[in-house]
């Protein structure tokens, strides 16, 4: 952990804007460091999770906002704002907490436009505040090591990266069919709200801008018209649930994963509240019967200045749920599942493992989420031994790629760089 030189300094000052799964992990390294930081103020519409987050750090009730709106019109002083808010609502009030002089963790993406990106760009040049985007695997042990590897030299240059984002059949049916990420309109295209994490690790490693791309995807599999004979809209009313293997049912009741996304009211228990869900929430619906209109398979692939090709693939239709990255050099190649990197040396033959299968096991991303906390929050106090985190800038190059894969693969063109 990082030490703060100077102890006489006063906690950096924090609002908490949106209190879900992310604000909840960043809260754990502000609890546990309150020399560091302190929490001044929870905005969260869910009062649940609102007042939980707020008697955790003992926040006054007349500092405890519903709305963003309502904080920025009365707002309580504070140095940085962490923002963790649904998609959607990035942008507005990122651009308020730069407006009031406040650095600002923004939960990516950064906003559902390009042009919004530049925005808080250059909102934040000009208020000389710092915006850092929340891209966890720059903080991901093993993702640092492959980097390092890719950038000691020593296995020549890249030529060809193949990277699969294994988004999980479980994943992709609670947040992407059944949840609230599940429609691109409300929200954002999946390469933007689950693989730019992904684009922004190729353009890390690659440290080159792309030349030209291309994308491909749809929305194949979770339709109506591929709901199997026998099927209802709702899982509780389906006579073949049994052999269905994205069952609701199975999925939270039996197998019981997923279930903390649920909150549990005052006098209610966790299973009454599944049971509730699966009779009449969005989570009991049968996957043919959603309004999803996300694609559930994509492919980008990329030409880079440097010579060097990428391809990236967003696959649903899978148990695994992670990264998986090859990456073919002049000298060598370097093959990482996410936890195990194995490097081959072409001139001597020997080959390397390094394995990080403990330091996964550790919780908040094998313990990633408090590093970048961490590292915002050193660079905010002005600790000059501390490299600073992933800036706006660092995710503009790789949100724009985002954004013009989507016109790729709506328009069904390849998109060229000119700048």
């Amino acid at each position: 952990m990082t030490e703060f030189s100077d102890s006489s300094r006063k906690p950096t000052s924090i609002v908490a804007i949106g209190v879900g799964n992310r604000m909840r992990t960043y809260m754990h390294y502000v609890a546990s460091h309150p020399e560091v930081a302190r929490l001044v103020a929870v905005v969260e519409p869910d009062s649940i999770r609102r007042n939980a987050m707020a008697d955790q750090f003992d926040i006054p009730e007349k500092y405890r906002y519903k709305d963003y709106r309502d904080y920025f019109k009365n707002p309580v002083e504070a140095d940085v704002a962490f923002i963790c808010t649904p998609e959607r609502e990035h942008f507005e009030p990122c651009m308020e907490a730069l407006r009031l002089g406040m650095h600002v963790l923004l939960e990516k993406p950064v906003a559902q436009t390009y042009e919004q990106c530049r925005l808080i760009d250059r909102a934040a040049k000009k208020a000389g505040k710092m915006v850092s985007v929340c891209h966890v695997l720059r903080y991901h042990p093993a993702f640092i090591k492959v980097k390092e590897l890719v950038s000691s030299g020593k296995y020549g240059r890249i030529m060809t990266i193949t990277h699969t984002e294994d988004v999980g059949i479980d994943r992709m049916t609670h947040s992407y069919v059944r949840g609230a990420m599940n429609t691109e309109a409300g929200n954002n295209p999946m390469l933007l709200a689950k693989c730019c994490h992904d684009i922004d690790f190729l353009v890390w490693l690659t440290d080159s801008n792309c030349k030209r791309l291309s994308s491909f995807g749809n929305r194949v599999w979770f339709r109506r018209e591929n709901a199997p004979e026998g099927s209802a809209t709702r899982c509780v009313n389906c006579s073949i649930e049994k052999e269905c293997p994205y069952s609701a049912i199975d999925l939270y009741w039996r197998r019981r994963q997923w279930i903390n996304n649920f909150d549990v009211p005052a006098g209610m228990t966790l299973d009454q509240v599944l049971s509730k869900e699966l009779d009449e929430g969005v989570f009991g619906r049968c996957v043919y019967h959603c309004d999803n209109d996300v694609v559930d398979s994509q492919v980008m692939t990329m030409q880079m200045e440097d010579g060097s090709l990428i391809t990236l693939c967003m696959d649903a239709f899978t148990r695994r749920d992670g990264r998986s990255t090859d990456i073919k050099m002049t000298h060598g190649e370097i093959v990482s599942d996410g936890v195990k990197i194995f490097v081959t040396d072409f001139l001597t033959g020997k080959r390397e493992v390094y394995d990080f299968t403990e330091v996964c096991k550790q919780p908040f991303h094998a313990g990633a989420d408090i590093k970048l906390v961490e590292g915002f929050l050193a660079a905010v106090r002005g600790d000059a031994s501390t490299e600073l985190p992933t800036t706006i800038a660092d995710s503009l190059r790789s949100h724009r790629l985002c954004f013009e894969a989507e016109r790729s693969r709506h328009t069904g063109t390849t998109i060229t760089f000119t700048e």
